[in-house]
């Protein structure tokens, strides 16, 4: 499922406007609101952050992840800015979601992110979860990596660091913001569900973190272990099992909000609202999907369109028939993809004259479709292929006449072909 992203801006409580991007489930139906802040010095581009909300936004919940002031596309001075400056950002962001769209009932953050987000969570009543990914347990805990730079910010007032390759400019109010208010105190008084993310072997913030938060904070509290990880998800598998990780765990507090079901007595059904124009949610079998129209036709294209569906069951079906067929002849095929393309050609007529316009003249449906293996195969072994993938089911179905009962719901069957 693809999800949909909008840009957006807001002021935050300084009077300057912060770039944001709220990335929205398929069908553009969210279940929830969710905030993301980024670390100390990364942006809402930063790939972790996106893979995080993307897939969030496929489980449902719509993500707003934002450049804090000064850093980003936002205004503001980040020499200027300190860790508070960073909270009444995440305070801002939720009072924008809760005029515009739906209060937040989610708060993620990631490394400094994720601690800001424990401060601003207990002054936020609709927030329901906060989950912190890396986070250190003390906002002081980055001095460390200005720990050069501290002698001259204080007695210049700032001076230039660089972090992960980038040059910053620190201001002394950032230095003297990182002494907050008693951490334990808030995570006692955070009445919210926690989940603490932290990968083991963590080279810029330390696992001791996630001790201590999990240990001071009350229940509900979750850890998860990112084993494997880096501080900044530089694995995209990494950041996407966040993301995922995320998505399920948080389904247990937020009542109230769970996934439209739809039921049927045959095996699948697709169920188009009235707020929707061509948005189609769809259930096959177990398993939920959207299907839209382009832009270009008036949709929306937050899913395939219904010949792309179409072209696609013709695909599966013929990399699944041709799986088989290449495990009982113990063939390596390597890697299957099925290229396939719909399409509608005019066809002649032996009765069609030169004078019959082209409103009159037939249009018959076209499949293109191309086959392609990693696998080293021979030409003998190629054209057998080319062969079965004729044989697959849905192949035959679409060549076949197919007779399509239709009918009203509790009113007589009438029988088209």
């Amino acid at each position: 499922m693809i999800s949909k992203t909008q840009s957006i801006q807001f002021l935050n409580h300084e009077g300057h406007y912060l770039a944001a991007k709220l990335e929205f489930p398929p069908d553009r139906k969210p279940l929830a609101y969710a905030i993301f802040a980024h670390c100390f010095t990364c942006n809402k581009n930063w790939n972790a952050a996106v893979n995080i909300s993307r897939s969030l936004a496929s489980l449902g919940v719509a993500v707003l992840r934002f450049d804090f002031s000064g850093l980003g596309e936002s205004e503001g001075a980040f020499v200027k800015s300190g860790f508070s400056t960073n909270i009444t950002d995440i305070l801002a962001a939720a009072s924008f979601l809760k005029e515009n769209f739906s209060a937040p009932s989610l708060l993620i953050g990631h490394s400094l992110g994720g601690t800001a987000a424990l401060y601003a969570a207990p002054s936020l009543p609709d927030i329901k979860a906060v989950v912190t990914v890396g986070s250190p347990a003390d906002p002081g805990h980055v001095r460390h990596l200005i720990q050069d730079a501290i002698n001259e910010i204080k007695e210049n007032g700032e001076a230039e660091v660089k972090i992960g390759g980038r040059s910053f400019n620190i201001g002394k109010n950032f230095l003297e913001d990182l002494v907050q208010s008693d951490i334990a105190a808030i995570l006692k008084g955070l009445r919210k569900a926690l989940l603490i993310m932290h990968a083991p072997f963590d080279t810029i913030v330390s696992i001791e973190n996630a001790k201590w938060i999990y240990q001071h904070a009350l229940h509900p509290k979750s850890f998860i272990s990112l084993d494997g990880a880096d501080h900044i998800l530089t694995n995209q598998q990494d950041s996407i099992y966040v993301g995922q990780v995320i998505g399920t765990w948080v389904s247990r507090y937020l009542p109230g909000q769970e996934m439209q079901t739809l039921e049927s007595d045959l095996e699948v059904v697709a169920s188009l609202q009235p707020d929707h124009h061509y948005t189609t949610l769809i259930k096959a079998g177990n398993h939920y999907l959207t299907a839209d129209e382009p832009t270009s036709v008036g949709g929306d294209d937050f899913g395939p369109s219904p010949y792309q569906l179409l072209s696609s069951a013709l695909g599966a079906c013929t990399a699944m028939t041709l799986r088989m067929y290449a495990e009982r002849k113990k063939w390596d095929l390597g890697e299957i993809q099925i290229h396939l393309k719909h399409d509608k050609v005019y066809i002649e007529d032996q009765h069609q004259t030169m004078d019959d316009s082209e409103s009159s003249r037939k249009k018959m449906d076209v499949i293109e479709r191309v086959l392609e293996f990693s696998g080293d195969l021979s030409e003998v072994q190629k054209n057998r292929l080319l062969e079965i993938s004729n044989r697959c089911p849905v192949h035959r179905t679409l060549e076949d006449a197919v007779i399509i009962k239709t009918r009203i719901k509790d009113a007589e069957e009438i029988t088209t072909q």
